[in-house]
């Protein structure tokens, strides 16, 4: 009678687990997300990097000022270990100011343009570039005129598609990155390529290129959409036959080197297997690189703190890592990814946030069908955060920094989601800065990389 009796209630328990787990773990996430909402520190970090930091370009003054930051503000985020790891990165320099306007005797004051040149590009020098201008929709009219772009200055005007939502930037980026060997390939002299972005406003976004050996290499800039506006109408006009003078003075000087800067917290149990939780430390040097990828940082540095603030002891090892160069190279995460391998390190998992500091909706998850149906039972508890909106790719990324380890490992990949209506407004220009981030949505997005994090650790993949 009694054996039946514990044979019953022993059922009845094992019935209950999965229950009692579930209000566990609602439990500790609402602990760790309210930890993070009431006492969060992303907001007062950005506010440190970008006001005492700034901009930290590959090879600047202020990367190296950048790697400082991120390795104290580990260490404050309770990181059982903080350290540095080397890496050669590419040195690209702007020089001074950039200038384009027309140039001619006609008139007394002639038009000028407000560019930026784009990264690892090379300048004009100091005797600038005087060329005739042709205005360019796209790569297909670019190859019907062919024969009329030697000796002339490529005018890639491009709009940002407003209707693509979320690709708008892949769709366009295209011209910045691949404009100027393209035109150079029919003899042109420079390229002005339209800012990658929605907004109308007077800021010109730059960002990387990258040239093609088998052509010559020619200057490059952005120009704001309001001027890229203006030159169009003006070339449509009386000085469609006049010449543009374009100077820039930018170059590529050698490699030097960088860090990527890491803290971690060892894990309890499975020490040797390790979660990566990242965002890059360069940004361009128009601004602060708030957006891009200061936001990115702190959200990843956050998720460290907070775990830390709720007594939290991780299974496994966790690591933050802000990569070096992402902009204009990606070589901080080509040296995690080789180090990794030749360490035989196991990495279980890998997130990135490098798409702002906006309101969260959830996840790019690139990995097995296998793993992304455990991601998927696990929407209830990012429902109550609006960011339960997982998008599944199999063998994917979630982002240029966490990609390697996903090719050398086969890691598990989460990659931030936020609504980023915004952020191609500010990306890679002058407005950049902290002021345009929103405290509240910054520390939403860490505490859904926290919810996250927990329940890889404790459940695996």
């Amino acid at each position: 009678m009694f054996k039946k009796y514990f044979l019953a209630v022993l059922i009845l328990f094992s019935a209950s687990l999965p229950a009692l787990s579930q209000t566990s773990d609602s439990l500790a996430l609402k602990k760790l997300t309210d930890e993070i909402l009431l006492n969060g520190k992303a907001y007062e970090n950005l506010y440190r990097l970008c006001k005492s930091v700034g901009q930290r370009l590959s090879g600047s003054a202020g990367m190296y000022k950048g790697e400082e930051w991120g390795l104290q503000a580990l260490k404050d985020a309770g990181a059982e270990k903080a350290y540095l790891q080397e890496c050669m990165v590419p040195h690209w320099v702007r020089g001074q100011k950039e200038f384009a306007g027309f140039k001619t005797k006609k008139r007394a004051a002639d038009p000028t343009f407000k560019v930026l040149a784009i990264g690892n590009s090379v300048g004009t020098g100091d005797k600038g570039v005087l060329a005739k201008v042709i205005e360019i929709a796209n790569f297909d009219e670019l190859d019907r005129r062919k024969d009329e772009v030697k000796g002339k200055i490529i005018f890639y005007n491009y709009h940002f598609n407003k209707t693509l939502l979320h690709s708008a930037y892949g769709d366009a980026v295209r011209y910045r990155g691949r404009g100027a060997s393209a035109a150079a390939k029919y003899g042109a002299v420079a390229v002005i390529v339209r800012s990658v972005t929605a907004a109308y406003d007077d800021n010109p976004h730059t960002g990387a290129l990258n040239y093609n050996d088998s052509f010559p290499k020619i200057p490059a800039v952005t120009i704001s959409t309001k001027d890229a506006d203006k030159l169009s109408n003006y070339l449509k006009g009386s000085y469609s036959e006049d010449d543009l003078f374009l100077r820039t003075n930018a170059m590529m000087l050698p490699d030097t080197l960088g860090h990527n800067v890491i803290g971690e917290i060892r894990g309890s149990e499975f020490p040797d297997e390790i979660i990566t939780i990242g965002g890059h430390m360069d940004s361009w040097d128009p601004a602060e690189g708030a957006s891009d990828d200061g936001t990115g940082m702190v959200h990843s540095i956050e998720v460290m703190r907070a775990l830390n603030a709720i007594g939290y002891k991780p299974k496994h090892t966790i690591r933050i890592v802000l990569f070096a160069n992402e902009e204009n190279g990606g070589k901080g995460s080509a040296k995690y990814a080789q180090e990794a391998l030749e360490k035989k390190e196991k990495h279980i998992m890998a997130m990135e946030s490098d798409g702002g500091g906006e309101y969260p909706r959830g996840f790019s998850c690139g990995m097995t069908k296998e793993q992304f149906a455990k991601v998927d039972s696990w929407r209830k508890y990012f429902e109550p955060l609006d960011a339960d909106k997982f998008l599944f790719s199999e063998g994917g990324g979630g982002g240029a920094d966490i990609g390697p380890l996903q090719k050398n490992f086969k890691t598990a990949q989460f990659g931030l989601n936020t609504t980023g209506q915004r952020y191609f407004d500010m990306h890679h220009s002058a407005i950049d800065v902290f002021e345009n981030v929103n405290a509240q949505e910054l520390h939403l997005g860490a505490a859904v990389m926290a919810t996250m994090v927990y329940l890889v650790d404790k459940y695996g993949l």
